[in-house]
């Protein structure tokens, strides 16, 4: 059972409201470099919900060939093994997300032409970027929440992929930022490697991301 079939109340959207929907890119979803399984299938509820929001937000991973994060690029490295950086340790990935390429390129069936913002991360080879808000150093800001607070909006909602890595990140920086923050769990697909979903979803509680369902606003 999920955490948020008990735990989440309902949920309301209205003009201070926004939605951000995470990396929903060619490389996460069957066929891609990087695939998370079923990523693809979520893509009709977010563009539903989308449809709901006068304020939408997109991301992309957006990453330069030479990128830290990639496993390529260290000899003798696999994905899944961590470097040290000089923000900490950096999980290893296959090559994903590079900027200009078609696995980078935003979903053909994602439909949200008054979509008014793409954050693009993880553009610095040398600091990952899972969070729209903040760069991996946790120093390093995109300015999404200046972005936000500028059209008058207090509470975001967050869908996409992969939920145990961007989308909770994304979620928890919202939070740290000031929002009051939502993860809509079924538009959303994770990794789910070493238990990192489970984790993801303690920590996003803890900081008080509310976890729940689509059908808390459709």
């Amino acid at each position: 059972m999920s955490l948020s079939d008990t735990t989440a109340p309902r949920v309301s959207i209205d003009r201070h409201s926004a939605l951000i929907v995470v990396d929903v890119q060619n490389c996460f979803v069957t066929g891609g470099s990087l695939a998370i399984p079923g990523g693809e299938t979520i893509i009709p509820l977010i563009n539903q919900l989308a449809s709901q929001f006068s304020q939408v937000v997109l991301t992309q991973d957006w990453h330069p060939h030479n990128h830290l994060s990639f496993a390529a690029n260290h000899a003798g490295k696999q994905p899944g093994e961590s470097i040290d950086t000089a923000y900490g340790l950096q999980q290893l990935w296959p090559v994903h997300a590079v900027w200009e390429t078609e696995g980078a390129a935003l979903h053909a069936d994602l439909d949200i032409p008054h979509a008014g913002l793409i954050i693009r991360k993880g553009c610095d080879p040398q600091i990952d970027s899972y969070s729209a808000f903040t760069e991996a150093d946790r120093t390093t800001t995109t300015g999404l929440a200046a972005y936000l607070t500028a059209r008058g909006i207090t509470s975001v909602f967050v869908v996409g992929l992969a939920t145990d890595f961007c989308v909770a990140m994304t979620a928890i920086d919202a939070c740290l930022a000031g929002f009051t923050t939502t993860v809509l769990e079924n538009a959303c697909k994770g990794i789910d490697v070493h238990g990192s979903l489970a984790a993801a979803r303690e920590q996003m509680r803890n900081q008080g991301v509310i976890l729940a369902d689509s059908s808390a606003i459709l």
